[in-house]
């Protein structure tokens, strides 16, 4: 018989290790490859870790409850086979992740909270650890880590895992509040000062009536997470719109020339969103003083162009996947990375690295028929640009023989900045920068 190991697979840049949830299988059950063997979370999303083999599970490794690291060996299944026993790693997987639960990523905030949190730490002062599932969720909930302390955990040594920390909100919130210790020093430390930001104020409530005929739906978990993020963004940064309208005549009579050839030979339509990152792109590399993050007092100049263009699911809720390095592409790049991430976008297949790492977003109103917007800066992102509809207008055309009356194909650009790093000048002259690549855009362009 041979032995094959299982392995955490990588799941992403940034995350490192995960929680076992479920074991789906169990020791000496039968297993296929590809069939779902674990269940595990990472800081925001639930996923499956396929058997890389088929064979009977012999061993698991971690229990329910437990943290793995990326590449450790979580379970080894059994073979029928040579006497000698082999250790196989699987080739690398990219755990898929529902948009849905790819979005809360996106909501979660990378500047500060607009709630005052407190510091929760991977180990408490008991000795206890937590798992960054753990920790988030007491995060979002606004759970203390001394509260954390005192719950009473049912995993391995009194292990806070993911179902104590839901039941302990639960109760909380129909009143049966668990007694935890007064909170240290340690449990009251601020934020980092955010320049302008009231974010550690807490919002005042407003008292709501409900009528006789009125539904009470409550949020699901993204679209709290979305408002959250959304709240901050305007606690944060002091929005200023700047809008410029642009000819893009051009632009949509080369469109219609090139689309059926296109779909013929690649088999996905073209669609006006590249151009639009393209132009945004090349802006940029102009004036990188947009291309920038806040960190206190420190301004952060990032050295990749990496755009989001936000999505609105079937859901109704909001997604952002990011094109990188989007200068160094062509327009047939930009296309094919604009089309791949849409599409798997509406399947939920986006990994969690597709969302992360955005330096500038543009949002595209125009898909809803608007003909512009006034964008909410995607944090910790200084800027984002709206597109509106493009339609048809009776314009003025200059001539070398003088002015005449025609119809053009024109579009509002709204251009949404953070103040206290751009002022009104960069910030128009950037999105009348965009507008100038729209409207010289060659109508001779090969794709």
């Amino acid at each position: 018989m041979a032995e094959i190991e299982v392995l955490l697979p990588k799941m992403g840049e940034s995350v490192a290790e995960a929680t076992v949830i479920t074991w789906l299988k169990e020791v000496g059950e039968t297993i296929e490859a590809e069939e779902s063997l674990i269940e595990i979370a990472t800081d925001k999303v639930d996923s499956e870790v396929p058997a890389p083999a088929d064979g009977v599970l012999v061993k698991k490794l971690f229990a329910e409850g437990e943290v793995a690291q990326v590449g450790d060996v979580i379970a080894i299944i059994s073979t029928e086979g040579g006497a000698e026993t082999t250790v196989s790693a699987p080739a690398e997987t990219k755990t898929e992740a529902p948009a849905a639960a790819v979005v809360e990523q996106v909501a979660a905030p990378l500047a500060k909270s607009v709630i005052e949190q407190v510091e929760l730490t991977k180990t408490g002062d008991s000795g206890k650890f937590y798992s960054p599932l753990v920790r988030n969720i007491a995060k979002e909930e606004g759970v203390s880590m001394a509260e954390l302390e005192a719950i009473q955990g049912s995993g391995k040594e009194g292990r806070v895992n993911k179902g104590d920390i839901l039941a302990y909100v639960e109760n909380n919130k129909g009143g049966n509040v668990v007694s935890a210790p007064a909170p240290s020093s340690r449990d009251k430390e601020t934020p980092d000062k955010i320049i302008g930001s009231t974010a550690s104020k807490p919002l005042p409530k407003p008292s709501i009536p409900v009528g006789p005929n009125d539904t009470i739906v409550e949020m699901d978990r993204m679209r709290k997470l979305i408002a959250d993020h959304m709240v901050m963004s305007k606690q944060t940064s002091p929005h200023v719109t700047s809008y410029v309208e642009a000819d893009v005549t051009n632009i949509v009579n080369w469109r219609n020339g090139v689309k059926d050839r296109f779909f013929k030979e690649n088999g996905e339509k073209i669609t006006f969103t590249p151009i639009f990152i393209e132009a945004i792109a090349k802006a940029i590399k102009d004036m990188p003083g947009i291309n920038v993050s806040i960190d206190g007092t420190n301004i952060i100049q990032r050295g990749n162009i990496n755009i989001g263009m936000a999505a609105a699911l079937p859901s109704g809720n909001l997604i952002v996947p990011v094109i990188r390095n989007a200068d160094r592409l062509n327009l047939l790049g930009v296309t094919k990375a604009v089309n791949d991430l849409a599409k798997r976008a509406r399947a939920g297949k986006l990994l969690p690295d597709d969302i992360q790492g955005g330096t500038y977003t543009m949002t595209n109103v125009g898909t809803f028929g608007n003909v512009m917007g006034t964008p909410i800066i995607n944090q910790p992102q200084v800027a984002i640009m709206a597109v509106g509809a493009i339609r048809k207008m009776v314009s003025v055309i200059e001539t070398p023989h003088g002015d005449t009356i025609g119809i053009r194909h024109k579009m509002f650009l709204s251009h949404a900045y953070d103040h206290r790093v751009v002022d009104g000048a960069l910030g128009g002259m950037f999105v009348r920068k965009v507008a100038d690549y729209l409207e010289s855009f060659d109508p001779n362009t090969e794709i």
